[in-house]
């Protein structure tokens, strides 16, 4: 059963403070693994790559073979159904729509001394995408992570994802036919992360890696971040949906659900100011769960990490949220605008009782790659921005230099850097010898 609490009870403080602590993310220490993995990688290049590859993927592979060809990619098109891939356009042209308008612009300024300063964004200039692979499919994450690249100006994208035992979902080449990617290795895991990081004979290394992946893929990440860019960390899905008892049961529960069918650490809450349709929500939650087909991942997830709770009144559930700081937030509520001025800590808000979380997984257009473990406390999700790099420009003439240039004197003589103060006097013709 779900966590049950209310802001009424006197045990409310410490139950909720509990419930933020909960660690879900596995804790597996891989790290000296990982660390061994690289290592062999940075070493032996390809080679360790297959050794590796067919150690962990049983699958045998050759530098020759580790790239999938773009035979393959435009093969798997043609195995994909119509409506399938129809979505897939859908979706891309919308997350492309939508991170198009992201993409910043420069700015220049000349201020009352005559110093002109300002900024310019460039992309950065290659990207690795690590795509989980095997049975399970994720061709929505392909496009989250490489549109809003391309969007940025990437002129080079990786993609990398494990084919187990040789499987490989042909959804996913469609994507990233779609998405337009076309160099892409059947490699995964940490060697992957180190191929992709510090290059090998046939994978050139890239500038920054996103994607998610297993405990292994993010231990690597962690490990080569500072010889590349990377996204984020992810930790287990989690969904907070504030509603009120105007709302369908049913609609609420399958919400909640969306989320804990990610797997079995995942966590879905529900706040609610009426108790009794808390309860509704609760025998909707078990009604649903008896027709999904991934039952026992949600199940478990729902029983151990779901929770409701019942507060005195939206305003109260706002502080509540910025608290828990979710990384996606649903407010299925009258006024949501007006709910969502009073939080400030979310990945994405879905607004209103029609814009479900899974609208936000696929079509809608803002990535789904968004901060979890409550770093949304602090973090964005994914965006054009995570794609370019922002430059500082500084122009002084010979007036200008003069008028600036004496305090920059005094401060570096103040902090003991004579040669700092020497550059800067030299121009404003002192000469100390």
């Amino acid at each position: 059963m779900p966590l049950r609490l209310s802001t009424k009870d006197a045990s409310f403080e410490a139950a909720f403070t509990e419930l933020l602590g909960q660690k879900r993310e596995a804790s597996v220490d891989v790290n000296q693994t990982v660390t061994a993995i690289i290592n062999d990688v940075r070493a032996r290049g390809d080679v360790a790559v297959a050794e590796l590859t067919a150690k962990f993927d049983r699958l045998d592979v050759t530098p020759q073979t580790l790239a999938i060809s773009k035979a393959e990619i435009e093969a798997a098109m043609f195995t994909v159904s119509e409506d399938d891939l129809a979505a897939l356009k859908v979706a891309a042209k919308r997350i492309e729509d939508f991170h198009g308008r992201q993409v910043p612009q420069g700015e220049s300024h000349v201020d009352a001394q005559g110093v002109e300063t300002g900024y310019r964004w460039t992309a950065v200039q290659s990207v690795g995408l690590y795509v989980p692979g095997g049975k399970a499919a994720y061709p929505s994450s392909v496009l989250m992570n490489a549109i809003p690249a391309r969007a940025a100006g990437v002129k080079r994208i990786v993609m990398v994802v494990p084919t187990p035992d040789g499987i490989l979902h042909p959804l996913v080449l469609a994507a990233a036919h779609v998405a337009g990617i076309d160099e892409i290795y059947r490699i995964g895991g940490a060697q992957a992360v180190a191929a992709l990081a510090y290059g090998t004979d046939t994978i050139k290394p890239v500038d920054k890696i996103v994607g998610p992946g297993n405990a292994y893929v993010a231990a690597a990440k962690r490990q080569v971040f500072g010889i590349v860019g990377i996204d984020m960390i992810a930790g287990p899905s989690e969904i907070l949906v504030v509603a009120d008892n105007q709302n369908d049961p049913k609609w609420i529960a399958a919400d909640l659900l969306s989320q804990a069918e990610h797997d079995e650490d995942a966590q879905a809450i529900l706040i609610t100011d009426d108790a009794d349709y808390a309860d509704e929500v609760e025998v909707a939650v078990q009604d649903t769960l008896k027709n999904l087909n991934r039952h026992d991942v949600a199940a478990a997830s729902w029983r151990d990490y779901g929770a409701i709770i019942v507060s005195n009144d939206f305003s109260e559930a706002a502080g509540l949220v910025d608290r828990v700081a979710p990384e996606h937030l649903e407010l299925a509520v009258e006024d949501a605008d007006g709910l969502s001025k009073l939080i400030s800590n979310a990945g994405a808000i879905f607004l209103g009782r029609y814009t479900p979380e899974a609208i936000g997984d696929y079509v809608a257009g803002p990535s789904h790659v968004l901060p979890t473990s409550r770093s949304a406390r602090f973090s964005s999700g994914l965006s054009v921005l995570d794609f370019m790099k922002r430059t500082s420009l500084i122009r002084c003439d010979a007036d200008s230099v003069q008028r600036i240039g004496g305090a920059a004197v005094t401060l570096a003589e103040a902090e003991g850097f004579g040669a700092h103060a020497l550059s800067v006097a030299l121009r404003l013709g002192h000469n100390p010898g």
